[in-house]
């Protein structure tokens, strides 16, 4: 048995693969006062990727590592370091989300929160695992900004699996490419009507699953996309790896919609692009909200879906909401200066 264990663990060694419980903890948000963090609990995960090399096997065995995983159900998680009793049992697929209400309240900006696994035992609990996250208190703005990740900034080739898994496999975070203006636009955003020690919140949402976070992070941090709120789909094994970025998109018409319900004095901006959902999705979402969202932008990246993305345009701009369906961002630099969105002196054209 010892031999049989040392081979795995050399085994798990070589891979970079921990075999130990993980508590990952994920970007959370503060609202009306209350705290908001979520994350996994995982006996078998990667770690954290070191070296980035612009080399084919380095590349897809890193992409690979990040399926490698085996979640938790039924274990307790609590919020470490304060006095209430903030507690959670891990969902099916090792996913927690803990709520509470801090004595003194957060001021804007970002706060550190740390996240133990527990024993169920009763009395004193001794932490398994531990892990550090972070939650963002928005500052006192009008603009909040939802936006989608793959084809929306990030160049990923949706509409097509088999291109999507070639830039997934082949590429990294540090050689990935956002599309041409779109850091100049968000940037632009993240000031609109505020500065930049006060930025708008921006809260990320994407079909992509939370396997990808760490990457998508590194991505964001490396090209300076401003900092936000990630709200990630479902978690994958390494058996669904080719379905990457395929799921239920309705899901994320739920996100959104907690977000809006979070922040019901805030006017949103909704990015997108025309690859998938996003057209149908925030359609819907301005019916339902006609008066919280502010403009729509959807990004031409697909001609197939040209036609019927048109369609939802025209039903967003009928229902009184500013919509703009460009190809460069250049046009949505404009656009956002044209509807006052964005001061009409400032960088980018």
């Amino acid at each position: 048995m010892e031999a049989s264990g040392g081979i795995k663990n050399k085994i798990f060694t070589w891979l970079r693969i921990s075999d130990r419980p993980v508590v990952k903890v994920y970007r959370g948000y503060v609202h009306q006062n209350k705290v908001i963090v979520f994350g996994h609990v995982l006996k078998m995960s990667p770690l954290p990727r070191k070296k980035y090399r612009q080399n084919f096997w380095l590349n897809t065995f890193a992409l690979l590592r990040l399926f490698m995983t085996q979640p938790v159900a039924g274990v307790t998680v609590k919020v470490s370091g304060i006095r209430q009793d903030v507690r959670h049992v891990t969902e099916q697929d090792g996913f927690f989300r803990l709520e509470w209400t801090p004595d003194e309240p957060l001021s804007p900006g970002w706060h550190p929160v740390k996240v133990d696994l527990i024993t169920a035992n009763i009395g004193p609990e001794t932490p398994i695992a531990s892990g550090e996250g972070e939650v963002f208190r928005a500052h006192a703005t009008q603009y909040g900004f939802i936006s989608d990740i793959d084809d929306t900034f990030l160049i990923s080739h949706s509409a097509d699996l088999r291109k999507r898994l070639h830039v997934l496999l082949t590429q990294n975070a540090y050689t990935r490419d956002p599309f041409e203006g779109v850091v100049t636009h968000y940037q632009l955003l993240a000031r609109a009507g505020t500065d930049e020690n006060a930025p708008n919140p921006f809260f990320y949402v994407s079909s992509s699953e939370w396997n990808l976070y760490d990457y998508i992070l590194t991505f964001c941090e490396r090209n300076s996309i401003p900092d936000g709120v990630y709200l990630l789909s479902q978690i994958k094994r390494f058996r669904e790896v080719w379905k990457t970025g395929q799921n239920k998109h309705m899901t994320k018409f739920t996100r959104i919609v907690r977000v809006l319900d979070a922040f019901p004095e805030m006017k949103f901006v909704l990015l997108g692009d025309d690859t998938q959902e996003d057209p149908n999705i925030y359609t819907s979402l301005v019916s339902h909200f006609p008066k919280q969202i502010r403009c729509v932008y959807l990004r031409r990246v697909h001609p197939e879906n040209e036609a019927r993305t048109q369609a939802f345009v025209d039903q967003i701009v009928a229902a009184g909401v500013p919509c703009c369906y460009f190809r460069h961002s250049a046009e949505a630099i404009r656009h956002s200066r044209q509807i006052g969105l964005i001061e009409k002196a400032g960088i980018g054209q």
